[in-house]
């Protein structure tokens, strides 16, 4: 039995692309790795401007209250625990950092528990002690670039625009154009 879904690359998947390759590049001109820029623009492309920033939103408000809540809870953590051998504290610390990443996420943007509880995590549990301030802030910046990347080619780059060229494209080049004038498939992703 087929539901009639049928794999294929469309316009969003080379918005997709198109964002991740730009932050690519532009971190190789600064010589910085480009891995969660890459990924901030991955996760920041929706079908469109709002699912956009919704996804968008996801991703840099999870990582920025993540990362806040790991900084502060890791400094913790060193001040009690200077030799770092407690599992045990380090797990209360998670509990309780994961409980205000859910209220401060359900207080400024739902959406940011999942990727914030990620970031949290690899603080806490992956995160040299010497570098864990960098660490962090660089994630959030590195997200932002990665978000505000995937607005820009969402904005620079709407389904209608895209639609239209194809269309012309299509006409001019004596290709056949769906009746409904539309030329791609409504659910093109």
């Amino acid at each position: 039995m087929s539901s009639g879904f049928r794999p294929h690359v469309g316009l969003r998947s080379l918005k997709t692309a198109l964002a991740a390759v730009l932050c690519a590049l532009g971190y190789a001109l600064i010589d910085r790795n480009p891995t969660f820029a890459c990924i901030g623009a991955i996760f920041g492309l929706g079908p469109d401007m709002p699912g956009s920033r919704l996804h968008g939103g996801n991703r840099l408000f999870g990582t920025v209250i993540g990362g806040f809540i790991g900084m502060g809870l890791f400094w913790l953590y060193l001040r009690i625990c200077p030799a770092r051998d407690s599992q045990l504290l380090l797990a209360a610390l998670l509990f309780a950092g994961v409980l205000l990443l859910i209220f401060l996420s359900q207080c400024f943007w739902v959406g940011a528990v999942q990727p914030g509880g990620v970031v949290l995590c690899i603080i806490l549990y992956n995160t040299p002690p010497e570098t864990y301030v960098e660490y962090s802030l660089n994630r959030m910046l590195d997200t932002g670039v990665g978000v505000a990347m995937a607005l820009l080619i969402n904005w620079l780059l709407p389904r209608q625009r895209l639609v239209r060229c194809r269309r012309a494209a299509a006409l001019r080049l004596g290709l056949p154009v769906r009746p409904d004038g539309e030329g791609l498939p409504e659910e093109d992703n």
